[in-house]
């Protein structure tokens, strides 16, 4: 029984080294330099959420760039508006702080640690780890709505942020559906759609509006509804982004796929073993970051693009707004060019 064990676990480290050797990284051929002007912050990303990151100084990088407001210790950053931030802590207590001066201005205790929280007017959309939502009332200091949804045994780390829609909020559950209630009367009975049953990994990793249509994915599967109804898409997923009327894929195969709204597919670029860690899209450009350093730069239409070298992806990194930081630097991602 020893030696067949002892066998058993040979081969099983055997296989580990063999696979870990033998795992392909993207080469492109040609690499240009990054030109650009960059900027230092002299800081160093801790945390990341759907809407931004937590530094290790305990400033927080917003859609405006790195803000002035300084975390309690052991709070990260979620999300925040015009006027406010949520930070939450691995105790399951929220904050929401007043961007202006710094201070808490409600403190609200779940007892289970956050995943995603947005805030729109005096509501708060929120899921926490257990597969629970709910939307609290600031004004009114109480839990408008709070339900348990089915049970999720592990979730992708990028875990998207419920969305407010005219009198609706979207809530992308960790088990793969998005439940639809409105935030007017949140104790009718809500829509759910279902996006996928797969148990594990399954949570909803994007959620976005575009126009009149919503855009949702899980990693297995890419799904919209618009005038055209319910419309599915399956490729293993990295991430997603949309421009204008497109949206764009990206796969764990290292493809880029430009589609419609309807998920009619349009173009496609393939970057051989590519492993994309961070993805966006503005202008008439489209961004994605591969793990071990390479900046690829497409144009819209996926007929053009260049291959910049940043270095290994070996600390959290982030796109946020037209800026890439990373390693303590800001790079100006407009500037960069796909000819």
């Amino acid at each position: 029984m020893k030696k067949t064990f002892i066998v058993v676990l040979f081969v099983a480290l055997f296989v580990a080294i063999v696979g870990c050797s033998s795992k392909k990284y993207f080469e492109p051929q040609k690499v240009s330099s990054l030109h650009t002007k960059t900027e230092s912050y002299s800081d160093e990303i801790i945390d990341l959420s759907r809407d931004g990151a937590t530094l290790k100084s305990r400033r927080y990088i917003g859609k405006n760039g790195i803000g002035s407001v300084v975390l309690e210790e052991g709070y990260r950053f979620l999300s925040e508006n015009e006027h406010y931030l949520l930070a939450s802590s691995i105790n399951g207590t929220l904050k929401v702080i007043n961007k202006k001066d710094s201070k808490t201005l409600k403190t609200i205790t779940f007892g289970i640690p956050v995943v995603s929280a947005t805030i729109h007017n005096d509501k708060i959309a929120y899921i926490l780890n257990n597969n629970t939502f709910g939307i609290y009332n600031i004004k009114e200091n109480k839990k408008s709505i709070e339900k348990h949804s089915e049970h999720s045994f592990a979730i992708d780390t990028r875990a998207a942020v419920p969305l407010f829609v005219d009198t609706l909020v979207v809530m992308p559950m960790l088990d793969g559906k998005l439940i639809i209630l409105s935030h007017l009367s949140p104790q009718a009975t809500p829509n759910v759609v279902y996006l996928s049953a797969d148990k594990v990994f399954n949570n909803v990793i994007h959620l976005s509006r575009v126009g009149d249509t919503l855009v949702a994915a899980t990693p297995q599967e890419a799904i919209t509804f618009g005038d055209e109804g319910k419309k599915e898409y399956k490729a293993n997923l990295s991430d997603i982004a949309t421009l204008n009327q497109s949206i764009y894929l990206f796969t764990k195969e290292g493809e880029v796929i430009k589609t419609s709204l309807a998920l009619k597919e349009e173009a496609k670029l393939k970057f051989k073993f590519a492993h994309f860690s961070l993805v966006r899209a503005f202008g008439d450009k489209v961004f994605a970051l591969d793990q071990q350093g390479s900046l690829i730069v497409m144009n819209s239409l996926l007929t053009q693009y260049q291959v910049y070298a940043l270095g290994k992806v070996e600390k959290p990194a982030l796109i946020i707004g037209s800026k890439l930081y990373k390693d303590g630097k800001i790079i100006e991602l407009s500037t960069l060019s796909y000819k």
